[in-house]
This record gives C-alpha cells, structure tokens and sequence, in this order.
C-alpha cells in the first residue's frame, strides 16, 4: 500500500513531498517546463520586436522634426533602421520625403510587429 500525501486545491503535491511522488506529478512538471520555455521564448520575442518599433519610432520622429543628422546617436538610429527596414524602406514613394519615411518605416513597424505577435501566438498553441 502506498500514501499519496494530499493535494492543494490544484492537483499538486504539497512542496517537499519527495518519496511519495505521484507518477502524474512528472508529468505535471514536465509540462510545466515546457511553458517556461515558451514563456522564455514569447518574451525574448516581445523585447526584440519591441526594440525594433522603438528604432523604427525614432528614426521617423528624427527625420519629422529634422534632427541633426551629425548627431552620432541620431546616426546610429539611421544606421540601424535602414538595417532593420529589409527591403520595405522604398515601397511607398509620395513625393515628400518626410511623408515617405513615415509611411515606409510605420510599414515595416507593423509588419514586425504582426509577425511577432503570431509567432507567439503559435508557440502558445503548441
């Protein structure tokens, strides 16, 4: 006969229940495991995307209120957008330039941040 220590209101075994584990309960931190991992995951997911729309946010107040392209800061954020655009810095071409940035960089913006926000809704699902 064997003694399975009573559960909490959720099915877990009281903390420390050692030699009385139930089999259910590896199960349970297995699974527990995994949605750490995604959570990990999901997370470093948000702060990059996040990141990136911060970029892309400064770049185009920059160019709006004309910042000093000199600026070694306001440089690498140029740098680093026009890195990041891949290729959606030239898909609208009004003829102002400003508007132009606004509508190309908010572009790629959107689309990093979509894509972001599905990829971890699919890690979710699994």
């Amino acid at each position: 006969m064997s003694y399975y220590p009573p559960r909490d209101p959720y099915g877990r075994p009281p903390h420390g229940a050692g030699p009385y584990e139930h089999p259910d309960d590896r199960a349970y931190r297995a699974e527990r495991r995994r949605d750490d991992g995604v959570q990990t995951i999901a997370n470093i997911i948000r702060v990059v995307t996040g990141l990136i729309a911060t970029v892309f946010g400064l770049h185009i107040l920059f160019v709006v209120f004309s910042a000093n392209r000199g600026n070694e800061f306001v440089a690498f954020i140029r740098m680093l957008a026009r890195t990041l655009v891949l290729g959606l810095g030239d898909v609208f071409t009004p003829g102002n330039a400003v508007l132009g940035v606004i509508l190309n960089y908010g572009l790629a913006m959107l689309v990093y941040v979509l894509i972001a926000h599905f990829i971890i809704r699919a890690l979710r699902r699994h």
